[in-house]
């Protein structure tokens, strides 16, 4: 059942998922098309996310969005950011100690490469704890090789220490790569296409900005005609065959990804199965040892012999 609906307010957009938005020219949603939008929500009791540029919109856009509870969206660089509920830091470079001061109190999206992830770990361990809520996206999953494995198992294990640290000093950071899995019961994918879908610019909807932003004619619908996604039970996690047994709850499951390395969208490639069980099994050591010192006493994430459940399938 859907429950968000993520509204991009203009073509250059700000990307805060494994996706790129490489238009550069301005095309702000009609105010029209905004306010069909508003409506649409709240016919379907939707929450929405809008995703704003790094512009100022005008007056009467503003307005309109001010009709219904909403969450904003905004980059960094956005010098309007301070109304944002979600600030999202495009790459390492933008992510900076400054920045973090100015937005603890908000919930922080950072983008990295691989190349990236070791001076993201350094300002997060120098943070002592003023970062409330972080979530980290990857945006070359696809390309890592075993190399990269092994260097991701070590960036999670330094930042581990860290988040572990500020547990024991009182401090309750969370971080989605390593608290999330340690707080879910279940798996809270990105749920694109079946709790939440996307509003663009040109009044079509879509699975999720990457569908719109990879091919504008790959839209699910419009404001005129409502939605239709064709068969909208690959989206869903019961139609996974492994993806449901599996117990990576924090697993962005990204179904745009899926498609672009298996063709499938709800099989997720090698890559985005090894880096969440990497992830999961971090969780797993900070969970245990936080244990010592109070918290996560009824939590127990059980150990597993592998890194991607296509390698047991056998056991399935």
């Amino acid at each position: 059942m859907l429950k968000y609906l993520v509204i991009l307010l203009d073509d250059t957009a700000v990307s805060y998922c494994h996706y790129e938005n490489t238009k550069t020219e301005k095309r702000l949603i009609s105010l029209d098309d905004l306010k069909a939008g508003v409506l649409f929500a709240m016919k379907h009791n939707l929450t929405i996310q809008f995703v704003y540029p790094d512009y100022e919109l005008p007056a009467p856009h503003k307005e309109a969005i001010e009709t219904i509870d909403h969450i904003k969206m905004m980059s960094s660089e956005n010098s309007q950011n301070s109304d944002a509920d979600v600030i999202i830091f495009q790459s390492d470079k933008s992510f900076t100690r400054e920045k973090i001061d100015k937005n603890r109190e908000k919930i922080l999206v950072v983008k990295s490469s691989k190349k990236a992830l070791s001076g993201i770990g350094k300002i997060i361990s120098e943070n002592d704890g003023k970062i409330t809520r972080l979530n980290l996206v990857l945006t070359d999953i696809e390309t890592f090789t075993e190399e990269d494995f092994a260097a991701y198992k070590q960036f999670l294990e330094k930042i581990r220490e860290t988040v572990e640290k500020q547990y024991r000093n009182g401090q309750i950071p969370q971080i989605n790569l390593l608290t999330d899995r340690i707080l879910l019961e279940k798996m809270n994918n990105c749920n694109a296409g079946v709790e939440n879908i996307t509003l663009a610019p040109n009044g079509k909807f879509y699975i999720c900005p990457a569908f719109y932003f990879e091919n504008e004619e790959d839209n699910i619908g419009a404001l005129s005609s409502g939605t239709d996604i064709k068969n909208p039970q690959l989206y869903r996690l019961e139609y996974a065959p492994l993806c449901r047994r599996c117990d990576a709850f924090q697993c962005r499951r990204c179904v745009w990804l899926n498609r672009k390395t298996t063709l499938e969208v709800n099989t997720p490639s090698h890559e985005q199965c090894v880096t969440a069980h990497l992830e999961r099994n971090a969780s797993e050591k900070l969970c245990n040892d936080l244990k010592s010192a109070g918290y996560f006493s009824d939590k127990e994430i059980k150990s597993v012999d592998y890194l991607d459940p296509f390698e047991t399938i056998e056991k399935f």
